[in-house]
């Protein structure tokens, strides 16, 4: 699973990066980012949208908002309640520059952050929904896609995150591009390009969320 990531670039490097036409939500720089949190997300309609939803999705049927679904497996999308009509319809990008696993080791959950080398900037594939209250305020939440781990991250968790190749962004953005179609772009992103790292268990606790959080230990 992936249960904190990073995402401390601007806002104007991530209007570059991802070609977005409106910002409705400008971003800060994050080192820590938990579920339940708002977090960057870039929708499509009509034009790519720069937005901030809760991280954890809530299906539009829920009774209850709860704290959300942080994590969908690539492998069972289209066939989830939860997740088919995401999938089909509101399908998103998470922008990031790495995230946090947890290797278990002798002495405790050593945590490692991942990035691309070089620290890029980089898109998770997502799904997101709108949960509407019974008071009416619509609440927008978001759910990172998961695949099988590659080798840079099969020593340290049976999963990974989905991570986009540049060029099959726009097609898990467009709602034109149908579902069925769109699973075929959930794959491991190669090791090769990518690198870990051991870092501090501060990480462990959402309230430290600073450049710490990232330096090699």
């Amino acid at each position: 699973m992936c249960g904190r990531y990073t995402q401390h670039h601007t806002t104007e490097a991530l209007v570059d990066r991802f070609a977005v036409q409106t910002v409705r939500e400008p971003v800060t720089e994050r080192y820590n980012v938990a579920p339940t949190q708002p977090t960057p997300v870039i929708t499509f309609e009509g034009a790519r949208c720069l937005d901030a939803f809760r991280w954890g999705l809530i299906p539009s049927w829920a009774k209850e908002p709860g704290s959300g679904i942080i994590n969908a497996r690539a492998e069972t999308l289209a066939e989830k309640p939860s997740f088919k009509a995401a999938l089909a319809r509101r399908r998103c990008l998470l922008p990031a520059d790495g995230f946090f696993e947890w290797k278990k080791e002798e002495n405790g959950r050593q945590p490692i952050h991942i990035r691309l080398k070089g620290g890029d900037l980089f898109a998770f594939a997502g799904l997101w929904e709108v949960w509407d209250s019974p008071e009416g305020a619509p609440l927008h939440t978001c759910a990172i896609v998961t695949v099988a781990p590659n080798d840079v991250l099969a020593p340290i968790h049976n999963r990974m995150p989905a991570i986009l190749r540049p060029e099959d962004e726009a097609a898990w953005l467009d709602p034109a591009v149908k579902g069925a179609d769109a699973l075929q772009l959930l794959r491991s992103y190669p090791a090769a390009r990518m690198e870990a790292y051991a870092v501090s268990r501060r990480v462990n606790t959402p309230f430290f969320d600073d450049p710490v959080c990232i330096l090699p230990q």
